[in-house]
Formats: structure tokens, C-alpha cells, sequence
């Protein structure tokens, strides 16, 4: 009896972490993701319809046109358009509203885009470590054309940024953009990267690139308070905020879950141990 050869079972890394790609709205810039989510509300304001803040963070971490689509087919937004229009809304409607929303975006995205506390100098010790720095978003390209010079002159500098139309292949929740951060920066082994992000599709992103996955709990999406107004809760309600997120956040598969970038180092220390010992993503 002829016997195939199995292939030889794939062996860990065991090396150090060699990159973090980083989400940039509520991960590294702009505490709260304000910048994706207001823009969307006045740009459906312009059409008759209101939109909540909690509706309109729903569907954040997809490219722009997909999220205007997936929140126009949320329950509540889909009722309000069919009353105001007459008509479910349509792809037409959905390019209208992205042309409409999009040169807003460009002009709001700086002035939401102060560094997150800790941002600056979780980069800082990354590099002093040599691992490199990768990025990606939901925003397309010329929506970072106008955030990546802000972000150098606030003190934010990345190795590379992937906006979510750079690539034929799409955006999240796939990998691409995740995994072209590896391509540009010459990573090795996926199995040594980490994809932090603040929300359901970063994660799924990370994982679907075999990375480690690392989800933010206060300064992002999930919580989507200001700083101040974060800052203005009791040790209690804060809590409730936190549990609230990470609860989403480890429900999607993140390996981690932390307040803000600035925990990021102690969790580099605890990837690198686990690699040490076998374990992988």
C-alpha cells in the first residue's frame, strides 16, 4: 500500500514581537473615535435623518461606504429613510450620501485627532525595541493623506499606513490590510506581529491575519466618551464601561483586552513570553 508523506507540522515562532499594526481613530488618535461617527450623523442630517451617536457607532471599523450601507440598514435608520423617501435606501443613495460625507470627513478629520495619553510614548518604546510600526483604518486614502501630517506634527509617526481603498482586495473585517503592513515591512512570520484596534472588525481583522489581537476598552468605540467625559465618571461607572467593551471586544477572539495604548508595553512583555514558550496566536 503506497503511503502519501504527511507534511511536517509547521513550528512555532518562538522569536520577538516584530511589529504592532495599530488602528488609528480610538487607538492611537482621537479619544472617543468622534472623527468616523459625527461626520456620518450630520451627513445623514443633510438628508432628513437622524441618526444617533450609539447607531452610528454600530458599524465602525468597515470602510466608509460599508458602513453608511450597513447603518442605513440598521432597523431604526432603514424605517427613518423609508419615511422620509419614500423607498428603502438604495446603493445610489448610499454613493450619494459617501460623496456627501467624505469631503466633510477630510475637513473635520484633524481637529478631532489629538494623541491619545500614552500614544506618543508607547511608539517611542516600540522603536526602542525595534519593532516596527504598521498601520491601518477604515478611512480611505485621502482622508490619511490629510490625518498621517497632523498625526507627525501632534507627535505621531508610523513605519506605514494602509488606508482602506489602497488595495483591490477590500478592507475589513478580511486581512489585507493587516497583512500588507507585513509585505511593506518586511515581517517574517505573522506570528509575531500584534493588531491593536477598538472595534469588532479590527479584531476579526487580526485574527483572519494569524497575529496576536489586542482590543481597547475605554478610549474607543466601544465606550465612545471624550476623555473629560470619561474622566468624570466614578471608579463605579467607569467599570460598567469597561466590562461593557471588553466583554464585545473578547467575545470577537482579542487575545487582550486593555484600557487605552498606553497598557500596550506590559502586554508586549506578555506575547513575547508566551512566544517564548511555544504558544501561539
Amino acid at each position: 500500500m503506497e503511503i502519501t508523506p504527511q507534511p511536517a507540522a509547521p513550528q512555532p515562532y518562538r522569536g520577538q514581537v516584530q511589529a504592532v499594526v495599530f488602528d488609528w481613530a480610538g487607538t492611537l488618535v482621537d479619544f472617543g473615535s468622534f472623527a468616523p461617527t459625527q461626520v456620518l450623523i450630520d451627513a445623514f442630517a443633510g438628508f432628513g435623518i437622524t441618526v444617533s451617536m450609539a447607531e452610528a457607532r454600530l458599524p465602525m471599523g468597515l470602510a466608509k461606504w460599508d458602513h453608511i450601507q450597513a447603518l442605513g440598514r440598521q432597523d431604526g435608520v432603514a424605517r427613518r429613510w423609508q419615511q422620509q423617501h419614500g423607498r428603502a435606501m438604495s446603493d445610489a443613495d448610499v454613493d450619494t450620501l459617501y460623496a456627501t460625507f467624505l469631503p466633510l470627513q477630510i475637513e473635520r478629520v484633524a481637529a478631532y485627532s489629538d494623541p491619545i495619553p500614552g500614544a506618543i510614548e508607547v511608539l517611542a518604546t516600540l522603536r526602542a525595541r525595534t519593532i516596527r510600526i504598521g498601520s491601518c483604518s477604515g478611512y480611505p486614502r485621502v482622508v490619511m493623506d490629510k490625518l498621517l501630517p497632523h498625526a507627525v506634527s501632534q507627535g505621531i509617526r508610523v513605519d506605514h499606513a494602509v488606508a482602506t481603498d489602497d488595495l483591490a482586495a477590500g478592507g475589513r473585517p478580511g486581512p489585507w490590510m493587516a497583512l500588507a503592513n507585513v509585505l511593506e515591512l518586511g515581517i517574517t512570520d505573522v506570528r509575531a506581529c500584534i493588531k491593536i484596534d477598538d472595534t469588532v472588525p479590527g479584531i476579526t481583522e487580526g485574527l483572519a491575519a494569524g497575529m496576536w489581537t489586542v482590543g481597547l476598552s475605554l478610549s474607543g468605540n466601544e465606550t465612545g466618551l471624550s476623555l473629560a467625559e470619561l474622566a468624570a465618571l466614578s471608579p463605579a461607572e467607569t467599570a460598567v464601561f469597561r466590562d461593557r467593551a471588553a466583554a464585545k471586544l473578547n467575545a470577537a477572539g482579542a487575545h487582550y483586552v486593555i484600557d487605552t495604548i498606553a497598557g500596550l508595553p506590559a502586554i508586549v512583555d506578555a506575547i513575547e513570553a508566551r512566544l517564548a514558550r511555544g504558544e501561539q496566536p
